[in-house]
């Protein structure tokens, strides 16, 4: 029996060697990923990011423990930046939800950025596919919140939730380009520290000047995920928003959009993993450039000919 087999039958060894499989993009991660692909799309995926310190472990690990005591399963993806040495992911989320770890329903996965531009890691999208095909109700996808990654994010989730804490540099991160356009609901955790108020009524001018706003008007919770506090009004809101898109059309619009953005993704990967055995691992590449520092060629010349001598 392979691996793809195993998973469907529940194997949670199966899943976490599937998962390394996609990360390390193995050989037979390919077929793995063909062979889950028709058990997939049952799951509901939550994006949870923001800036670093504001809690975001903390908050999936209570959340997860909310959803379990609903009967449901879960599983989390913890998207840690990468460590340059070594390439592992360096943040170890998983010593943050300990707790879970003995859950059999509660499936954890750290998952470095692995220079991925934006911070989120191209492998997360099949990743999260594993866990749906193996029978996971309810997926969290935390992402370090740096950079482009608040963003990227959206590529993954069905429902986008951005957690902020009061007294981060002027607040300013509540503005950030980007932000207020993909929090489908924003939380702001640590709500028993000075300022948490006004941050609250920065970010609802900032929506009252959205005039991009749909009739979903992001809620904003305050919680103390450290204490538990505000979690059950957290997940009413998260279950309300995902009726919400499920009712008007909008959940199998985002599934749509996210299925062209993965096959774009494969196929940048594919050329980007051709290119690298036929020019870089060849040597050719040193050649070129070379040609191109005594200005014998241009790299737009050289570009064009290995398109070409590509799409043959």
């Amino acid at each position: 029996m392979d691996i793809a087999e195993e998973l469907l039958q529940g194997n949670r060894l199966a899943l976490s060697r599937a998962i390394t499989a996609i990360e390390n993009e193995y050989d037979e991660a390919t077929e793995i990923m063909k062979k889950l692909y028709p058990h997939t799309g049952h799951a509901f995926v939550l994006g949870i990011t923001g800036p670093p310190g504001a809690g975001k472990s903390t908050l999936t690990d209570r959340l997860a423990r909310a959803y379990r005591e609903q009967g449901k399963t879960v599983g989390i993806v913890a998207v840690d930046p990468t460590s340059p040495f070594t390439g592992g992911a360096i943040l170890g989320d998983r010593i943050r939800m300990n707790g879970l770890t003995l859950d059999e329903g509660v499936f954890i996965r750290s998952m470095g950025t692995r220079g991925s531009l934006g911070g989120l890691s191209h492998k997360t999208a099949d990743a999260v596919k594993a866990m749906d095909a193996f029978g996971k109700d309810v997926i969290f996808v935390e992402t370090v919140g740096v950079g482009q990654s608040e963003v990227d994010i959206v590529k993954a989730a069905d429902t986008t939730m951005v957690v902020l804490i009061p007294g981060m540099g002027d607040d300013i991160q509540a503005i950030k380009a980007g932000i207020l356009e993909i929090g489908d609901l924003f939380c702001i955790n640590k709500a028993d520290h000075d300022g948490a108020d006004k941050l609250v009524r920065e970010l609802n001018m900032m929506l009252d000047l959205d005039s991009n706003m749909s009739d979903w008007r992001p809620p904003i919770q305050k919680v103390i995920a450290s204490q538990g506090e505000g979690i059950e009004e957290l997940i009413g809101y998260i279950e309300k928003h995902y009726a919400y898109i499920q009712g008007n059309g909008l959940l199998a619009e985002r599934r749509t959009k996210r299925i062209r953005d993965e096959m774009l993704d494969i196929l940048s990967s594919n050329i980007g993993r051709y290119i690298k055995g036929k020019i870089v691992d060849s040597g050719r590449l040193d050649g070129y450039v070379e040609s191109i520092r005594k200005h014998e060629t241009d790299p737009y010349t050289v570009v064009g000919d290995i398109m070409k001598e590509m799409l043959k």
